[in-house]
């Protein structure tokens, strides 16, 4: 199946491995469908498919490549030595992730030797010795190419926080793309920072300390940009911790201590403990924090991204 882009405005843009949405593009001539994948997310993304070795014409059957080290050289081949496409992938992958910078993230396919993340077997040249250690050549340019893209494999996506980790960077990225072509200015960058406060204070709070003073004397508006983009999506590749979100929800329930009636301070409180002692979700104190956001006018706490960073129906805060 030829790679395939759509552009839907409306939708992010998310590549992913051709195989993992049921193209039978597999060197057996099967595929690794993926109904999370498929059935799950879709709704909420346009997918832009992807398969490095059908795109050079290897077809599907073919015969299986894997990594081959020779010294700092790494060929792709056939088990047997008899085919090489080590140069043919190369130039397609830097060829075809030119394209690519469009793209919101990308779901790749574990342990191939084209798409893999990490973990790919590398095996030692005139042998069948294997190590873990490599990353799929494709994979590879594309994370070097955009090294702050969300970038994740399917696999990993079955585990919550990497799964909630990933679709918040996934619509931050998308969120700063579209802050940059409305006109990027020194307000907006501001801006940007005040509704992302909690958001990084969850993540990495030695980030959110650092960020903050990078906006405190613009001179370069690009050059400083750049340099906070930097740190915003490094910060975000943290996974939060209960620690981390308990603290952050601390700091909100702050601002409603002369809104809320005793019952209600309770309330929350118990379900900010409750969440830090892992008894319930953390959608539960936000579902709380939510209600009374709307109860009581809050505008600084109504724009942060943190109560709202992904669609509530990928029900990603559901069950951690």
């Amino acid at each position: 199946m030829p790679d395939t882009v759509t552009f839907v405005p409306e939708k992010i843009q998310i590549g992913i491995s051709s195989c993992l949405l049921g193209n039978q593009v597999r060197f057996d001539g099967g595929h690794k469908n993926s109904y999370y994948c498929k059935q799950e997310i879709e709704p909420f993304f346009e997918y832009t498919t992807v398969c490095p070795e059908m795109a050079i014409g290897m077809g599907a059957p073919r015969k299986s490549i894997r990594q081959i080290r020779d010294g700092d050289i790494v060929h792709i081949r056939s088990a047997d030595g008899s085919l090489d496409v080590t140069d043919k992938l190369n130039e397609y992958s830097r060829s075809k992730v030119e394209e690519l910078d469009y793209l919101g993230g990308y779901i790749l396919c574990a342990k191939s030797p084209t798409c893999g993340m990490e973990r790919v077997t590398e095996y030692k040249i005139g042998t069948n010795n294997g190590s873990k250690t490599g990353v799929g050549v494709f994979a590879k340019i594309l994370i070097e190419r955009y090294p702050f893209l969300p970038v994740e494999e399917e696999g990993r996506l079955h585990d919550l926080p990497i799964r909630e980790n990933f679709f918040t960077r996934v619509f931050a990225y998308n969120d700063w793309k579209k802050m940059n072509q409305s006109g990027l200015t020194k307000h907006k960058l501001m801006q940007f920072h005040s509704r992302y406060k909690y958001l990084l204070m969850a993540h990495s709070p030695k980030w959110y300390r650092e960020l903050g003073p990078i906006l405190a004397d613009i001179q370069d508006l690009e050059q400083t940009a750049q340099q906070y983009f930097e740190g915003f999506m490094t910060a975000l590749k943290i996974i939060a911790t209960r620690k981390n979100h308990t603290s952050t929800l601390q700091h909100i329930q702050g601002y409603f201590k002369k809104q809320l009636s005793a019952d209600q301070k309770e309330e929350l409180s118990e379900s900010i403990l409750k969440y830090r002692q892992g008894l319930l979700p953390l959608l539960v104190p936000i579902t709380l924090i939510n209600h009374y956001v709307r109860e009581f006018h809050t505008p600084y706490i109504e724009e942060q991204v943190y109560l709202n960073p992904h669609p509530e129906a990928l029900k990603l805060r559901y069950a951690y």
